[in-house]
């Protein structure tokens, strides 16, 4: 399974974002099972969808979840705070809340391939070792 940033699920859907065909491209050669995505990133891509094609770009995400292409993962408690201690650790990166739910995903559900366009995956850690596998 393949963890799924926000700016890739805006790309997928969003024909006029910049990377949308390199987005298209890389979609295929990904592991092959659904995309994985947290609340947060889906909170983040619904807005940004609503900004750049409205109501219809936002149904194209929902079609996504609805035909099982994109799973929700819901975070526990102690999750979140692995969220804070993140954020505060990579403050000065800086880590925000989606990326920091990302990261507390792929720890919990032990995945390493992320598909995302924010080059903050290369410094970030899973448990302060193991790299993520970036795509693209």
């Amino acid at each position: 399974m393949t963890l799924c940033d926000t700016g890739t699920l805006v790309a997928l859907l969003n024909r006029n974002d910049p990377q949308h065909a390199r987005c298209v491209e890389v979609l295929p050669l990904l592991p092959p099972a659904p995309l994985l995505t947290t609340l947060p990133c889906l909170v983040e891509a619904m807005y940004l969808l609503r900004r750049v094609g409205g109501i219809e770009a936002q149904q194209r995400l929902w079609q996504m979840r609805q035909q099982a292409k994109l799973l929700v993962y819901l975070h526990t408690d102690t999750e979140l705070d692995r969220m804070e201690a993140l954020m505060r650790q990579y403050a000065d990166v800086p880590m925000d809340l989606a990326d920091a739910s990302l990261v507390a995903a792929a720890e919990s559900l032990g995945l390493r391939v992320i598909f995302t366009l924010d080059k903050h995956f290369h410094a970030y850690r899973i448990y302060h070792q193991e790299a993520f596998v970036v795509y693209p």
